[in-house]
C-alpha cells in the first residue's frame, strides 16, 4: 500500500469533516428524498464545484436514491470566462450530466432595477427553464454557512427583515424545490479544499461588479467571530429560537 503524502492525509482529513457537515445539513433539514432528481447550478466557483462533488458521491450511496445533473448558465452579455471544457470534463469525471445554457439580459430595459439584480433574475429564470426540461424536482445551489449567516445580517441591517436563505425553499407555484445542501459547510474549509483539490479558477470581469455590501458584511461577521469563536453557531440557532414574547410588539393597528 502506497504512503499518503501529508497533502493527501490532509485532504482526506478534510473531505470526511466537511462530508460529515453536508450529510448532517442533508438530513437536518430533510433536502434530499428518494427519487429526487436534483439540478445543480454550476457556476464553476470553488462552492458549486464542491457541491457537485458532494452531491455526486453522495447520489452513489444507496439511500436515498436520487440523481443529478449539472447546468452552468451563460450569460452572453457579460464576459465571464469560464473554462466549459473543465467544467464538462470536472462534471462528467464524477459521473454527471453537463448542460450549457445560454442568455442574456438588456440593462437598459429596467431603469429601476440594478444590472446585478437583472443577471441574477435571468440566470434563476434559466436554472427553473433547465430544470423542467431535464425533469428535476429540486434545484441545488452552493450556498454555504457564511453565506446564510451574511444573508441574515444584511437581511436585519439594510432591509429591516429577521430573514436569509433558508435551506430548503419549497417553491409551490413553480413545483419546484430550492435546496442548499452546504448550508452547515464553512467557507474556510471549501476554501481550503479548492486549494487541495486543485479546482479550477474561472475568471470573472463583469462591467457591473463593485464593492458591495456583502463583502462589508463578510468582515462583519470575521470580527464577531474574533471576538467569539462560537458566533456563527449562536447566530444559526438563533433562527430557530426565537423568542417573540421578548421582542416588541406594537399595540393595535398603531
Amino acid at each position: 500500500m502506497a504512503t499518503l503524502t501529508d497533502e493527501e492525509k490532509e485532504c482526506r482529513t478534510l473531505w470526511r469533516y466537511i462530508e460529515k457537515r453536508f450529510a448532517k445539513g442533508v438530513v437536518e433539514y430533510g433536502l434530499i428524498e428518494d427519487g429526487d432528481k436534483i439540478l445543480i447550478g454550476l457556476s464553476g466557483g470553488k462552492d458549486s464545484l464542491a457541491l457537485l462533488e458532494l452531491l455526486a458521491k453522495r447520489a452513489r450511496i444507496f439511500k436515498p436514491s436520487f440523481s443529478v445533473v449539472a447546468v452552468h448558465v451563460v450569460m452572453r452579455n457579460i464576459p465571464y470566462q469560464s473554462d466549459v471544457d473543465y467544467l464538462r470534463s470536472f462534471s462528467e469525471g464524477h459521473g454527471v450530466k453537463f448542460i450549457v445554457y445560454e442568455t442574456e439580459f438588456d440593462a437598459s430595459t429596467d431603469s429601476r432595477k440594478s444590472p446585478c439584480f437583472l443577471c441574477s433574475w435571468n440566470r434563476r429564470k434559466a436554472l427553473f427553464t433547465v430544470a423542467k426540461s431535464e425533469e428535476c424536482n429540486k434545484i441545488a445551489l452552493g450556498h454555504h454557512m457564511d453565506d446564510i449567516l451574511e444573508t441574515l445580517l444584511m437581511n436585519v441591517t439594510c432591509q429591516g427583515t429577521f430573514s436569509t436563505m433558508p435551506p430548503k425553499l419549497v417553491m409551490n407555484k413553480f413545483d419546484m424545490t430550492i435546496i442548499r445542501p452546504m448550508c452547515l459547510v464553512h467557507e474556510d474549509d471549501i476554501i481550503a479544499l479548492a486549494r487541495l483539490q486543485g479546482y479550477k479558477k474561472q475568471v470573472k470581469n463583469c462591467p457591473y461588479e463593485t464593492d458591495s455590501n456583502r463583502s462589508v458584511i463578510k468582515g462583519i461577521l470575521k470580527q464577531i467571530e474574533a471576538m467569539n469563536p462560537e458566533a456563527r453557531y449562536s447566530m444559526w440557532g438563533s433562527m430557530s429560537n426565537v423568542q417573540e414574547e421578548l421582542l416588541p410588539k406594537k399595540v393595535g393597528g398603531r
